[in-house]
């Protein structure tokens, strides 16, 4: 009688009541309180099942072929057999799990390699869909079959940039203060003076005229509205084909993108261009201080910009990360783009090269420029704070606490006031250049989800996440 576990004879055995398998006691209960199986047959054991054996108290006799050293070298030899045999067991086992690995090492690599061809057939199809995409368009259009890339404006253009740039900086510095402009007592004096009701509920932003009174909106509908606030009612309704993704004024007409691609221009009611060729969503444009370029940007990755005298694509420049928002400088001799990847590109509107890259350390959501040249303030996603960057230093040189998250901010035409629309207020923050400080004149528990400057900064215009209009002025 031998233990199952040792394989010499026990001296205190005991029997599993289970398997009937017979175990030296110390080491079954050792075992029993590691793992309560059976070592031999893996079914559950317990001591409670294990059954004390009696035998003779007889001392076991030596086996007769351990009695001499024949026998003994036989019985090394013996142990040395099975020692070698279970050597080359385990080997053979080894090698065939190596080769196991190796095959699932192997296949794992291939199905990597496949993934990554795929990813990149996919991406250049993209690339070459956004390159190549022919529309058919109507009498309305640019005519253009296929867009190619060109990172260089048309020398007539590039002369207007370089004439708008030059009278901009250099009237800015002479600039004064426009008579009549509000005064920060004015602005510490806006209140809600009335409402609308919820007549733009899809529409992403609010865009004002010169003249202040026509507020321009998209919907997700496929319907843009021309809004007098004078009049209280919608003067023109734009059918857009497709979702509103951003709107602006160029002189009276109206200029609206859309998820699918393309940018309308309105004169009154009536559609008279459509332009752009984006693999998608159109996310912001812009235009130009000379009024003579449209720029817009896309999921796509590409920025445009467009002629507007002929409607027409004459510059794309690829960029690394989709785009949120945009903006030209105020002298417009650079382009400013946000995007998801916590950074804000500068580009040469003339070459399309990049100048710089900022890291905001949050996803871009706005862009606005100060008139003085050398400020812009940025937004980032669900983030309460406005960052002030001095384009100068690309560097940032104040943060604003907002209190709410953020949804749009706009410099005043004198650069004294910003406008932050936020999802819990509409504040107005102002720089005092005389004692180079910060003040808040005026805070009001209005929502907004987007805010627009009125005649001279005496009125605020905000749009709620509602969609409806608050008017904030001093009367």
């Amino acid at each position: 009688m031998l233990c199952a576990i040792s394989g010499v004879a026990p001296q205190v055995p005991v029997a599993s009541r289970k398997s009937g398998n017979v175990f030296e006691k110390r080491l079954i209960e050792a075992h029993i309180a590691e793992s309560q199986t059976d070592p031999v047959t893996g079914e559950e054991l317990s001591v409670d099942d294990l059954i004390e054996l009696k035998s003779a108290p007889v001392v076991t006799a030596r086996p007769p072929s351990l009695t001499s050293i024949p026998a003994l070298l036989s019985a090394f030899q013996t142990e040395w057999d099975a020692l070698l045999l279970e050597s080359y067991a385990l080997k053979k086992q080894l090698a065939l799990t190596t080769q196991e690995l190796s095959a699932a090492l192997y296949a794992n690599d291939a199905a990597t390699r496949v993934i990554a061809r795929l990813s990149q057939e996919r991406d250049e199809a993209r690339e070459a869909l956004s390159n190549g995409t022919i529309r058919e368009r109507g009498a309305t259009s640019n005519g253009d079959a296929m867009q190619i890339d060109s990172q260089g404006l048309p020398d007539d253009l590039v002369a207007k940039v370089d004439e708008a740039q030059q009278q901009l900086f250099g009237g800015r510095r002479k600039r004064h203060i426009p008579d009549g402009w509000a005064t920060a007592d004015n602005i510490a004096s806006l209140h809600v003076t009335s409402s609308t009701d919820a007549l733009f509920l899809d529409s992403p932003t609010i865009v004002l005229d010169e003249s202040g009174d026509l507020a321009l909106f998209g919907g997700a509908n496929g319907v843009a509205s021309v809004y007098s606030l004078s009049q209280q009612k919608v003067l023109h309704a734009l059918q857009c084909g497709s979702a509103v993704t951003a709107t602006l004024w160029w002189q009276s007409r109206a200029i609206v993108a859309t998820s699918a691609g393309t940018i309308k221009v309105f004169d009154g009611s009536n559609e008279v261009a459509e332009l752009g060729s984006h693999a998608g969503q159109v996310t912001s444009i812009a235009l130009h201080p000379s009024g003579a370029i449209l720029a817009s940007t896309g999921i796509d990755k590409y920025l445009m910009f467009y002629d507007l005298s002929s409607f027409k694509v004459v510059s794309r420049v690829y960029t690394e990360a989709a785009i949120t928002c945009c903006a030209f400088h105020v002298d417009g001799l650079l382009f400013f783009t946000g995007s998801p990847d916590e950074r804000i590109r500068i580009y040469d509107v003339k070459n399309g090269t990049k100048m710089a890259d900022l890291e905001t350390g949050g996803a871009v959501h706005s862009i606005s420029f100060s008139e003085n040249g050398t400020w812009f303030a940025v937004t980032q996603t669900g983030s309460s704070t406005v960052s002030v960057w001095d384009l100068r230093k690309q560097a940032v040189i104040k943060v604003l606490d907002v209190g709410s998250p953020v949804n749009n901010i706009h410099w005043d035409y004198t650069g004294q006031f910003l406008a932050t629309a936020g999802s819990g207020c509409v504040s107005v923050q102002q720089y005092t250049k005389s004692s180079k400080s910060w003040s808040e004149p005026v805070r009001k528990a209005v929502p907004a989800r987007d805010v627009a400057w009125g005649s001279n900064a005496s009125v605020l215009v905000v749009l709620s996440p509602e969609g409806a209009l608050s008017i904030l002025s001093g009367a």
